[in-house]
């Protein structure tokens, strides 16, 4: 009489013991799949600093330097400290066309783009004139800047025009910076204007990589953008009011007030820290890659625990209704060409894409472990229904990939049926019962003299 290692209960207990083992190979493979993506990355950074990272685009903001009175000690004479005011304008429209191309950095590529900016805007008089009244500084206006803040100045490529008031002038560069963004500055004389508005226009060529935001630097902001570029991802603290997508790319319409932001329409350099304000009011677009094979390699990865341990579950379910025995041995070279799978899957997708290396991987294991299930089961009609078996296991985990919205409807259901066709199958099994050997060689392997290796007869 066998003892209790010899039952069912115990081979099932120790299938779970070497399906948990082949965690560590899948460990491993995540671990690769975030090697290779923080590459990606890196390819990212390099082609973003020679040409232009993730950018920021503000309206032109008017900072006034003040002086206003210092806290001094008792008995000492007043003093003055230097300052600045910030004002926003009333109106700021923005046209904004991107050219796209995708720059390839070893095997990564990184979508780019050149934006043309059109860029008008004007501050009132009467805005200018309460501000510099209710101000407890003195402005001094004849030293005023317009500033204007880009994200990436390595981006800025050309200016093509620059006017104030019909007037021609030029950008100067500055170590001044508007929240944690660069500027550049045009001198304005607020005491020669004689209470006129300021009217700005801008076109300049600014190039960057994967998004381009801008900030709501204005009572009224308008913003049109448009691309030859098919999967945008509308970013930030606001969505557009109307947009299209077609096959020729997307176009998006942005209109924000200054009720719609966090901060006003005048500050001093003293009011706190604006820099987190700024920051959560910037929008835009990121341009989206639909066939992200880093993140479709997590996800498939995420399924290779249960995938693994359902394949092992059909080898039992031949070795117990077969009456055939399994070596521990052979289910860990079966889970090796499972874990294999999503090595090989990485790879090819990286040179292929998804789709395609997802066929190939799947096709060769599937050839793989039908070929061996056919020696060790010593059954031809076994092997094969054992790999079309495992064919429809990656055909429902390619489902689950490329379902994102109905991946866990998709799963659950899945699973409950194999939980189901489990119980089903094994409902007359005694789980107490001493696991069955083979009698020894078979109908089905008549055409080889010698049973194959880790199979036991009955003695």
């Amino acid at each position: 009489m066998g003892s209790w290692t010899q039952t069912a209960t115990a081979k099932v207990l120790g299938v779970g013991m070497l399906a948990l083992v082949m965690t560590i190979p899948l460990m491993q493979v995540r671990a690769l799949v975030g090697e290779r993506r923080q590459l990606r990355e890196d390819a990212m950074a390099q082609i973003a600093q020679g040409w232009g990272g993730r950018q920021v685009l503000g309206g032109p903001v008017l900072v006034v330097p003040t002086m206003r009175p210092a806290t001094v000690l008792e008995n000492q004479p007043p003093q003055l400290r230097a300052g600045s005011e910030s004002v926003l304008a009333d109106t700021l429209k923005a046209d904004v066309a991107m050219a796209v191309q995708t720059r390839r950095y070893g095997i990564y590529g990184v979508p780019v783009y050149v934006a043309t900016v059109k860029l008008d805007a004007r501050f009132q008089p009467q805005d200018l004139a309460q501000y510099r009244h209710d101000s407890n500084a003195q402005w001094q206006g004849g030293k005023a800047e317009l500033r204007l803040p880009i994200g990436d100045l390595r981006g800025l490529q050309d200016v093509d025009e620059l006017r104030i008031n019909g007037r021609p002038v030029r950008l100067e560069s500055s170590a001044e910076r508007l929240g944690s963004w660069p500027t550049v500055v045009v001198p304005v004389d607020l005491d020669a204007l004689g209470g006129r508005p300021i009217d700005v226009e801008a076109s300049l060529k600014l190039a960057g990589t994967e998004s381009l935001q801008l900030l709501p630097l204005a009572r009224n902001t308008d913003v049109t953008m448009r691309a030859p570029w098919r999967d945008p991802g509308f970013i930030g603290a606001a969505l557009p009011l109307q947009h299209r997508i077609d096959a020729q790319g997307f176009s998006a319409h942005w209109h924000l007030l200054d009720l719609n932001r966090s901060y006003g329409q005048h500050w001093a350099d003293n009011d706190g820290d604006m820099n987190a304000d700024l920051h959560a009011s910037a929008f835009g677009v990121q341009l989206y890659q639909p066939v992200d094979v880093y993140q479709r390699n997590v996800r498939a990865g995420k399924y290779g625990l249960l995938f693994i341990a359902m394949t092992f579950v059909v080898f039992f379910l031949f070795e117990v209704l077969k009456r055939l025995r399994v070596h521990p041995v052979q289910y860990l070279l079966v889970g090796a060409a499972l874990a294999a799978f999503y090595v090989v899957l990485l790879a090819l997708s990286e040179q292929i894409g998804f789709g395609a290396a997802y066929a190939l991987a799947a096709a060769a294991v599937v050839a793989i472990v039908g070929g061996y299930a056919m020696a060790v089961l010593r059954a031809r009609r076994a092997g094969l229904l054992l790999g079309g078996v495992l064919g429809l296991i990656y055909t429902v985990l390619y489902g689950l990939i490329a379902a994102e919205q109905y991946a866990l409807l998709i799963g659950a259901l899945v699973l409950l049926a194999m939980v189901a066709l489990m119980m089903y199958l094994t409902r007359r099994i005694d789980w107490y019962a001493y696991v069955p050997m083979s009698p020894g060689p078979t109908a089905a392997a008549a055409d080889s003299p010698e049973p194959p290796a880790g199979i036991m007869e009955r003695s």
